[in-house]
């Protein structure tokens, strides 16, 4: 079966870097009902990073809201969901590399069941001709 992969709109935002942050935030959007199709934080600098992809946009800017965060966005990624094998992900990135375009970031996981997922993300001018070149379909989320 072919990997699916579609363009999603995620926000970001800075928080504090420290313990249960994280879980704060996702304790809030948990109360509130929200779901992510993905979710990634990382160290930036002396703040994290956090990055949601939510299936509802409105209901996610009123959790976020509620949990104090600045958002910044939305932007564009992409969501990959494919059978697991061997290069999977260096199959994806070598298309867009020989296409002249960089990769931002990427996070992939062996989801189980023979099932991986990945969250890749290009500079907002390579997005469409990512989009095009990994035949990614069009986001789904509510605005």
């Amino acid at each position: 079966m072919a990997d699916a992969i579609q363009r999603v709109q995620y926000f970001y935002a800075e928080v504090p870097d420290k313990p249960g942050e994280g879980a704060r935030i996702l304790s809030i959007l948990k109360e509130e009902g929200v779901n992510l199709l993905a979710f990634s934080g990382f160290p930036k600098g002396r703040r994290a990073q956090i990055d949601f992809m939510p299936v509802d946009h409105a209901a996610f800017k009123a959790a976020a809201k509620k949990a104090k965060l600045k958002l910044v966005g939305p932007k564009t990624g992409f969501l990959i969901q494919g059978d697991d094998r061997i290069g999977a992900v260096a199959d994806i990135v070598s298309k867009l590399g020989e296409a002249g375009i960089n990769v931002t970031a990427v996070d992939a996981v062996a989801a189980g069941a023979g099932r991986y997922g990945a969250i890749l993300w290009v500079k907002p001018r390579y997005v469409n001709k990512a989009a095009n070149i990994l035949g990614a379909s069009q986001p789904e989320q509510s605005q």
